[in-house]
């Protein structure tokens, strides 16, 4: 099968078969990989392609999700030193999470993660170890606009789970054109995957 038939869904799922549907066929792309640049790349398009092709939640119009894609800790990256407005990513810039793979508009380059100094869901969502549902962006405080059509997100962290404690690497983030875009049913089915993603990759 092409790999892009991955993101073909099958018409009458509900919320929770969409969103099995989905792990089953992302698990079958990760397989045999362990690059995380390569798996966040085929999970981001995996999932922003299977909602836009999910019409009786998503799909194309006002309800539509318009990003999809990650945020991950600067300490995975090659480079030590990487520009963020002047800063880098070395000694006395704080930490940061960088734009990572994604499907949608162009986005912020970099999340400021520093205790004291973070501020937006992403930023929250990583640092809490927890996912967050926000109903209305523009009621979340310290909200970072990447793009001002987004009225509701979701954010998962991706959490290494370790024997000498958990391990946040970075998040799922997705952003809806509609108010409360999201469901209970959405935060399930996407902590699910994110697992999976955190497991599949070689951080």
């Amino acid at each position: 099968m092409p790999h892009a038939d991955s993101a073909f869904v099958p018409q009458g799922l509900d919320k929770t078969q969409f969103w099995q549907h989905v792990f089953d066929q992302l698990t079958a792309l990760l397989d045999g990989q362990r690059s995380w640049v390569t798996n966040l790349a085929n999970a981001s398009s995996l999932i922003y392609n299977s909602l836009l092709a999910y019409p009786a939640h998503f799909g194309d119009g006002e309800r539509m999700v318009n990003w999809a894609g990650f945020y991950l800790h600067s300490s995975l990256f090659p480079s030590p030193k990487i520009s963020t407005q002047g800063r880098t990513s070395g000694p006395g810039a704080g930490e940061i999470l960088l734009l990572g793979p994604f499907c949608g508009k162009p986005a912020c380059q970099f999340i400021n993660v520093t205790p004291g100094k973070s501020r937006g869901v992403c930023a929250d969502a990583f640092m809490q170890r927890k996912t967050l549902l926000v109903t209305d962006v523009d009621a979340y405080p310290g909200h970072i606009a990447c793009d001002g059509e987004t009225k509701s997100e979701i954010v998962c962290p991706l959490v290494l789970r370790r024997e000498d404690g958990d391990v946040a690497v970075g998040v799922l983030d997705l952003d809806c054109l509609a108010l409360a875009g999201f469901t209970e049913e959405d935060r399930a089915g996407l902590e699910k995957i994110a697992q999976l993603i955190v497991e599949a990759c070689d951080w």
